[in-house]
């Protein structure tokens, strides 16, 4: 059992020892439905601690709200039947060259304070005999965005995926976002942001990274 002081730390440092989101055995035995009502019941219990009359009409609904919200929406990604089909193609143009796809947004939730993380992804893949839909790479960062999240799996995640699915690894991933954790707690530092880059295959090759790293500038939408 950790101390207070240890989980704090945790916290603030935005560990995580895992590569693999960290999920129980059964966590999908019981149906969305089921785990809405459950979540309703807690999220009240936890309005109600704080004080809150919900008996009033404009908070009466928020735990039901809250609860759709998390299974459905924010973290609809935990479940395995939510992720897309990468479908590839055979690169029947001889493509060899870097195809980039910038700016695809992200919005996630720290693990460590269920705080939103927003920013931008951009990806990009030296094809080898596949190709893919370009849709298909932002619905698969916003697969693994929609969960619990830390930014530094969140980058793993994506490139794991799209490197097993185009056979290739010469795929590279940079995610820019702010966390809320940061801006509105503890440190409450409203101008910094996080950058992360992962990489892989023709990427590891400075000259290569540097072509898409100047492809991105003056194309990068400011974080606010």
């Amino acid at each position: 059992m950790k101390t207070k002081e240890e989980i704090e730390v945790i916290g603030d440092e935005h560990f995580s020892s895992n590569v693999e989101t960290p999920l129980r055995h059964d966590a999908f035995v019981k149906s969305d439905d089921k785990k809405i009502e459950n979540i309703k019941t807690y999220f009240q219990l936890i309005m109600e601690e704080l004080g809150l009359d919900l008996t009033d009409d404009s908070l009466s609904g928020t735990p039901y709200r809250v609860a759709k919200m998390y299974v459905k929406e924010l973290f609809h990604g935990l479940n395995p039947k939510n992720k897309p089909r990468i479908s590839t193609f055979e690169n029947k143009y001889g493509y060899g060259k870097m195809l980039i796809e910038q700016n695809i947004s992200i919005d996630s939730s720290c693990e460590h304070h269920f705080l939103p993380i927003t920013g931008f992804a951009h990806v990009a893949y030296i094809p080898n005999n596949r190709v893919i839909g370009l849709s298909k790479i932002n619905r698969l960062v916003q697969y693994y965005a929609h969960r619990p999240q830390v930014q530094e799996r969140l980058c793993l995640q994506i490139i794991k995926d799209l490197q097993n699915a185009l056979d290739t690894n010469s795929v590279i991933v940079m995610i820019t976002a702010k966390h809320l954790c940061v801006s509105s707690r503890g440190i409450k530092d409203k101008s910094s942001f996080t950058t992360t880059v992962e990489y892989g295959g023709e990427f590891t090759e400075k000259v290569r990274r540097n072509e898409f790293y100047n492809c991105l500038l003056d194309k990068t939408p400011h974080l606010e």
